[in-house]
C-alpha cells in the first residue's frame, strides 16, 4: 500500500513510462552495476510525481545519486525480504528533502535530531523531511526548515540549486535489523543573503524534533564530509580543529548555549550494536558536494 500523504519516488528508464519503485528495490541499484554504488542520473517533478530517470526529460536536473556501500536495501537476501510484513513489503519508497542552508559568512546549520524519534535519534543532520504530494521540492525544503528551526527565507533573500540524492535506509545496516524505512533524499543547497548570526537571532527550534544546532564552519565540515563510515578512525580530531563546538542545546523549552566535544561530528556508525552520536553518512555526502561548490565559486 502506498504511503498516504508523502511523495513517492518514480523511476524511468530511456522512453519507457516512470513506475512506483518498490520498498525494496535498490534505487541506485536501478542504475548502475551490482557492485558500483552511485550513479549520475536525471530528476525532478513530472506531472507533481518525483521521477529519477537515465534520460533528460522536462524540467529535470541532471546529479549525482548515491548509497552507502553498506546499504541494507543493497545487501538484502531473499530469506531476509521474505520475513518483512507484508504491508511494508508493498509500500513505495518515501522522497525526503534536506536543505543545506549556507549563511553569507559561509556556515552551515546542522540539527541533532531528537532522541525520541523513530528514525535516526540523536544523529546531526540538516533540516528536512518528507515532502508531501503536489509540493515542489524547494517547497518541501523550506517548510521543513520552518518547521524545525522556525526559520522562514523570504523570496529574494536566498539562492538555490540541488546538490545531490542519498538512497537511505533505516536501519542504516543489516546488523542492527531488517529494514523498515527508505528514502531517497534530495539534498537542496541555499544560499543565505545573511550572517549566522542575524539567522540565529530567528531561531525557534521544536524541541519534539531537535535537540541541539551549530553552525559550522568550512575547515570543520571538512573534517566531517572526509570521515568515512567503517574506517577506524571515530572521533579522532585533527590537530588544527579546536576540540570542542560550539552549539545550542534545548531542554525543557529553552535553548542555552554549549559546547560539544569536536570528535563527536567524527565519530562513525558502528558495524554492530548501538548507534553513537555523529553525523549521518548522507549528510556527509552532502557536504563534500557542498564543499565542491565552494571551490567552483573560489576559483
Amino acid at each position: 500500500m502506498e504511503s498516504l500523504g508523502r511523495g513517492l519516488v518514480r523511476l524511468a528508464k530511456g522512453s519507457a513510462r516512470p513506475e512506483r519503485a518498490g520498498f525494496l528495490q535498490s534505487i541506485t541499484g536501478h542504475f548502475c552495476g551490482s557492485h558500483e554504488d552511485e550513479a549520475t542520473v536525471c530528476c525532478g517533478l513530472d506531472q507533481n510525481q518525483f521521477v529519477i530517470s537515465d534520460s533528460e526529460f522536462p524540467g529535470s536536473t541532471r546529479i549525482l545519486l548515491k548509497r552507502p556501500s553498506f546499504c541494507p536495501i543493497k545487501h538484502l537476501e531473499e530469506r531476509q525480504a521474505a520475513a518483512l510484513p507484508e504491508a511494508l513489503r508493498g509500500r513505495g519508497v518515501d522522497v525526503g528533502v534536506a536543505v543545506i542552508l549556507q549563511s553569507v559568512d559561509r556556515r552551515v546549520l546542522l540539527t541533532r535530531r531528537a532522541k525520541n524519534l523513530s528514525i535516526f535519534p540523536n544523529i546531526w543532520v540538516p533540516p528536512g523531511g518528507h515532502m508531501e504530494p503536489d509540493e515542489q521540492l524547494l517547497e518541501a525544503g523550506l517548510r521543513e526548515l520552518q518547521e524545525e528551526t522556525g526559520l522562514r527565507l523570504e523570496p529574494g533573500g536566498f539562492s538555490w540549486r540541488m546538490l545531490g540524492l542519498w538512497e537511505s535506509v533505516y536501519p542504516p545496516m543489516l546488523s542492527r535489523g531488517l529494514p523498515r524505512r527508505h528514502h531517497v533524499v534530495v539534498y537542496l543547497l541555499l544560499l543565505s543573503t545573511e550572517s549566522h548570526q542575524q539567522l540565529q537571532t530567528r531561531i525557534k527550534a521544536d524541541e519534539s524534533e531537535v535537540s541541539a544546532y551549530a553552525w559550522l564552519e568550512p575547515h570543520i565540515l571538512e573534517c566531517v564530509a572526509a570521515v568515512e563510515d567503517g574506517a577506524e578512525t571515530t572521533g579522532r580530531v585533527p590537530s588544527h580543529l579546536p576540540t570542542a563546538i560550539e552549539a545550542t542545546e534545548l531542554s525543557g523549552g529553552s535553548a542555552r548555549p554549549t559546547e560539544l566535544p569536536a570528535a563527536t561530528f567524527l565519530n562513525t556508525a558502528p558495524a554492530a550494536g548501538e548507534d553513537v552520536e555523529r553525523v549521518s553518512t548522507g549528510t556527509r555526502f552532502a557536504l563534500r558536494l557542498w564543499l565542491d561548490t565552494l571551490a567552483v565559486r573560489d576559483k
